[in-house]
């Protein structure tokens, strides 16, 4: 078994790496994995008469750019909700991810979200791959919603925003993690995206949220979210 750097986990056999801009890299592989960046959300805000600044959109790219810049991976996959609504379609975000795609050197795959579903048809030509159903890498199953009764050794999936409380005596805080189902056999990403809110997992003694800082992946469990 290879050296761990300190932000880097094993599940069920399979190195991951987990990087503290809420993506994770396989450097088996060379690739990198985020979900839910939901580009465009506040121009669907914005549509409905509620001010909300556009920057979100460019600072998700520019933190997309850095990881790539980071990792250098050969493939980037989103697994799902690249996009938030219909509204989001507007030529600043379109005109902002094309640059990305083109300029990034990863083989980009899109695994159609919920909120994508009915914007794929209404998408210009974009360099990147787009996929309905879930795809295979290796021994790993991608998907953006969790998979039920998968074969593959890990289900890695988003959709869900997973966030874990943390409490001490006084106060707490919820912070977005990696949140591991053991018996599943299953990873969910934290949402990539700013904006997002989140989902709080249940800690019992099938699961383990991890939180990456500082380049270090730490993790908590039932007994240790909370800080006495």
């Amino acid at each position: 078994m290879k050296t761990l750097r300190s932000n880097e986990i094993y599940i069920n056999g399979l190195r991951l790496r987990l990087l503290d801009d809420r993506a994770l890299y396989l450097p088996d592989m060379q690739a990198l994995l985020v979900s839910d960046v939901h580009l465009g959300k506040a121009e669907t805000f914005q549509s409905l008469g509620i001010p909300i600044t556009s920057q979100m959109n460019e600072e998700n790219l520019d933190r997309l750019r850095s990881l790539c810049y980071q990792t250098n991976p050969k493939h980037l996959f989103v697994l799902g909700d690249l996009f938030h609504s219909e509204q989001s379609l507007v030529p600043e975000v379109l005109t902002g991810l094309d640059t990305f795609l083109r300029r990034t050197r990863a083989n980009v795959t899109l695994i159609v979200g919920n909120h994508d579903r009915k914007l794929v048809s209404m998408l210009p030509p974009l360099p990147m791959d787009c996929q309905i159903e879930a795809v295979t890498l290796g021994p790993l199953l991608l998907s953006h919603e969790p998979a039920c009764n998968h074969a593959a050794k890990l289900n890695v999936c988003g959709h869900v925003h997973p966030v874990v409380k943390l409490r001490s005596r006084t106060d707490s805080l919820r912070l977005p993690c990696f949140f591991v189902e053991h018996r599943q056999k299953r990873l969910t990403l934290p949402s990539f995206g700013e904006f997002t809110g989140g989902y709080e997992v249940p800690l019992d003694t099938n699961t383990c949220a991890y939180i990456a800082c500082e380049g270090s992946a730490i993790a908590f469990n039932a007994a240790t979210a909370s800080i006495t």
